[in-house]
């Protein structure tokens, strides 16, 4: 047996006795080297279906459709791959007509390369768009996989061979090919990705994540390098939609100057706006902008051109030999053009910058520092300091009972302060978006209503204390009761609202870091309060002496506590340190937003 045959007989020896399921979503990144589902029986031979495309040549940069058509069929795998080297990585990126009938997968370490079903439903016709990379082989072949039935399938059925009509030259200026849109603004294509060569030095730069590649498939990069009396510009980023920046006197928006790369139909139309207010932005009639190129590569957008530094005779453009905030933002955009709000808070510079003026490389943040600052108030005081008194209060009566602090047993003094520090650190977090805001947030969900309850339930709980009854009175019990079903409801809304806070736009975590991290802490806190009820369980038994069928204790439960001094302080030591790792970890993710 040749080795090709062998290596699908053990393939096939895997898929038929490895306890495996089929893919009905769609999500077959399993499948995306040898584009065979795992359906425990072998493809078919000849073909029903049909690939086809609306062209035989292709530039970078360019979009070809790809059809897939044939007999009713539930699963499909679609990848277009080097035509000579057929076993080689899935290249370009793919773009979405149908979302209902399609979804996008990242095979190998280039997003969007490859497109699949998201369900069973059965269809006839599939319809995509292929966009080629700058960085391309000659010829380029079409592939699919479709599942008739589970067990009916066909494998890299061949499509159409497409071909660059000629490969660039080392000479070959960056804006390799034109079309002529019009008469005075002539479209040009890019034919590689931007980078931070001359960044700091020769050319303005702003990067998002600080320090970034422009090259890679993660990064927003916006440059601007002055050339005599005007400005060239280049602005990239991940975005099917839109990329799109604004020069602004403050750090809201409305009353500002922007500029848009948005995707057309899979090509990238290059406009100046205005914006007013938090309306869509007002697209001028006339372009300012000279020199346009545009690339669409792999999911990432990029687009230049040059303007002016000064331009009376536009209404609305800034001067660009002045200081402005300068805003980046992303977000999705329909087949027709029309852009949608950004589905995260766009990155906001923290001062004021010349753009012509001494070149910088510098970063941004997608979240305003009143809203970090809340952010991180909150999980300090509902991750750290009421975490911590609510173990000293429930486990070390008996431990510190006889340990003494300005006049008070030591618990209840290291109690009252770590929660009065609670209810200063949550009044100060809570005004701060009000600030921010200028009033009452419209776009925050449940956020803002649970938060006005946990702030309600966080001032109720020292005005109830302040008025407790004597350790003895009739009405001390009901008071405990109160106290702690009030303290755990606060903490139970604040856990649940921080959760729903860290995924808001003005507070965008890191996914799925920060549900992770909060889940984290939630189990730590629990698992430390179980051990320390173990513990204190196991404590009591122990001194229980079973006599003629009846109990007796020969030691009171204060006393059985006092035994566990020494493991409740090496678990409340191990516990603040971890709380002190979990804290450490949020601020950090908190300054690098």
């Amino acid at each position: 047996m040749e080795l090709p045959g062998l290596a699908f007989a053990v393939w096939m020896f895997i898929c038929l006795y490895a306890p495996v399921e089929g893919y009905p979503s769609g999500k077959v990144r399993e499948a995306c080297t040898s584009m065979i589902p795992c359906h425990g029986s072998s493809p078919q031979l000849s073909p029903e279906h049909t690939i086809t495309v609306n062209g035989t040549e292709f530039k970078p940069g360019d979009n070809i459709e790809v059809h897939l058509f044939g007999p009713d069929f539930e699963g499909f795998f679609i990848q277009a791959r080097d035509a000579e080297h057929l076993d080689s990585p899935a290249v370009g990126s793919f773009v979405l007509v149908d979302r209902r009938l399609s979804q996008l997968l990242t095979c190998g370490h280039t997003k969007n390369s490859a497109v699949s079903h998201t369900s069973k439903a059965k269809k006839k016709y599939i319809k995509v768009y292929w966009i080629a990379p700058g960085d391309a082989p000659k010829r380029v072949q079409f592939l699919a996989t479709v599942v008739k039935k589970y067990k009916t399938f066909w494998v890299k059925i061949p499509g159409p061979t497409v071909s660059q009509p000629n490969a660039l030259s080392p000479t070959t200026p960056l804006h390799a090919t034109s079309e002529a849109v019009s008469a005075s603004h002539p479209i040009s294509y890019l034919s590689k990705p931007f980078n931070a060569s001359g960044c700091g030095s020769m050319k303005f730069c702003i990067r998002n994540p600080s320090n970034c590649d422009p090259e890679s498939t993660s990064c927003f990069f916006l440059s601007f390098q002055r050339e005599k009396s005007s400005v060239f510009i280049e602005m990239s980023g991940p975005s099917e939609g839109y990329l799109a920046f604004a020069l602004s006197h403050d750090q809201w928006m409305g009353g500002d100057d922007a500029y848009l790369c948005v995707n057309e139909n899979h090509h990238v139309h290059v406009s100046t706006a205005y914006l007013k207010g938090r309306s869509p932005p007002v697209l001028d009639s006339e372009n300012a902008l000279e020199d346009v190129s545009w690339r669409l590569v792999d999911g990432v957008l990029q687009c230049s051109f040059r303007r002016s530094i000064r331009l009376p005779t536009y209404k609305g453009r800034f001067n660009l030999d002045a200081s402005y905030y300068i805003f980046l933002a992303d977000g999705e955009a329909s087949e027709g053009g029309r852009i949608y709000k950004h589905r995260r808070q766009p990155l906001i510079t923290n001062g004021m910058y010349n753009i012509t003026g001494l070149p910088q490389d510098i970063g941004g943040s997608r979240s305003p520092r009143l809203i970090k600052a809340h952010g991180a108030l909150m999980f300090v005081a509902w991750i750290t300091t009421v975490s911590i008194g609510v173990i000293v209060a429930r486990f070390f009566k008996p431990v510190w009972s006889h340990s003494f602090l300005f006049g008070k047993e030591m618990w209840f003094q290291v109690h009252r302060m770590l929660m009065l520090t609670t209810v200063v650190l949550t009044s100060i977090s809570f005004v701060l978006p009000f600030i921010y805001r200028g009033g009452w947030s419209t776009q925050a969900g449940f956020h803002p209503y649970l938060g006005c309850t946990v702030m309600a339930l966080t001032i109720f709980q020292p005005l109830m204390a302040g008025f407790r009854p004597s350790r003895h009175a009739p009405r001390r019990q009901l008071f405990n009761w109160f106290h702690w079903s009030t303290g755990t409801t606060a903490r139970i809304l604040a856990v649940v609202t921080m959760f729903l806070g860290m995924d808001l736009p003005a507070l965008d975590l890191p996914d799925p870091w920060d549900t992770y991290t909060m889940i984290g802490f939630v189990a730590w806190h629990v698992g430390t309060d179980l051990l320390l009820e173990i513990h204190s369980y196991c404590l009591i038994r122990k001194v229980e002496v079973i006599e003629d069928d009846r109990v007796q204790i020969l030691q009171s439960l204060t006393s059985a506590e006092a035994e566990g001094r020494l493991f409740k302080q090496i678990v409340l030591i191990i516990y603040v340190c971890g709380n002190a790792v979990f804290l450490i970890a949020f601020l950090s993710a908190v300054n690098q937003i």
